[in-house]
């Protein structure tokens, strides 16, 4: 396992969360982005966290490999919480740093802000996880089922997601390997005046665009080759198909949500 970055793996295991319906999922995270915004005490932050933690543990993958791979997003957490920190003025001064006043009301949005941004990537990360991309294009492909009399490109949207999030970890990794390259040719990308480090970016962008259009150009020979039409007349290997358990995950999570209501101020 690659643990440089999460969201677009998948990592095979025989949990709990790795057989529920691709739906169940789908629906799931969907509705906790929207619910997370919505909590605004001590108790309903509380709820999300241990919903969103819990479901990590069940997964039974490495907290390390996770923790590692939600590497590149810590500093734009870390960067929201001394923003809202340091820009917003509410609430009484509880001490200063460097003569710079810290009130409460700041501390209190920093913190709260930094933690939704974390819950967010830490349950959508799960789904890519726990799912491999056939099946989250198949979920896409029949929530939006419905758009299809529309005659909206269901299929091939969520086949565009589903690739999309595949190529996540891939173009890491290549952009891994071209900085090391790169380094190893004497290009500095970590000191020296802001100007110099964007010039030295540009060898690095340039052969990362080159191989990201080569890549494409491969898979869209790939499929051409092997007969890919789109979405019409296409039949599927596997059906999806609602069990017990995506039914008792369900109303676990509406009791979550209902929690979250409860305890909102």
């Amino acid at each position: 396992m690659n643990s440089s970055m999460v969201i677009g793996q998948y990592v095979p295991g025989k949990s709990i969360v790795h057989e529920l319906d691709p739906r169940t999922k789908i629906s799931i995270i969907f509705f906790f982005v929207i619910i997370v915004f919505f909590a605004n005490s001590f108790m309903s932050y509380l709820l999300l966290t241990l919903f969103a933690v819990g479901s990590v543990f069940i997964t039974r993958i490495p907290l390390s490999f996770i923790v590692k791979g939600l590497k590149p997003v810590w500093f734009i957490i870390i960067f929201t919480f001394f923003l809202h920190v340091f820009m917003t003025k509410e609430g009484n001064i509880l001490f200063t740093i460097f003569s710079y006043p810290i009130y409460s009301g700041a501390l209190i949005q920093g913190i709260s802000i930094s933690l939704r941004f974390f819950l967010l990537i830490l349950v959508t990360s799960m789904l890519t996880l726990t799912t491999t991309p056939i099946s989250i294009t198949d979920a896409i492909e029949s929530l939006l089922d419905p758009l299809k009399k529309l005659r909206f490109p269901v299929h091939e949207l969520a086949l565009m997601m589903s690739i999309s999030l595949r190529f996540i970890p891939t173009l890491m990794q290549e952009t891994e390997k071209i900085s090391k390259a790169q380094a190893s040719r004497g290009v500095d990308f970590r000191s020296g005046p802001i100007k110099e480090r964007m010039k030295a970016i540009v060898p690095l962008l340039v052969p990362l665009f080159v191989s990201a259009f080569k890549r494409a150009e491969e898979l869209a020979m790939a499929m051409e080759a092997r007969g890919y039409q789109g979405g019409e007349g296409r039949t599927k290997l596997r059906e999806l198909v609602l069990t017990k358990k995506d039914y008792y995950v369900i109303a676990f999570f509406i009791l979550v949500i209902t929690g979250v209501f409860l305890t909102r101020q």
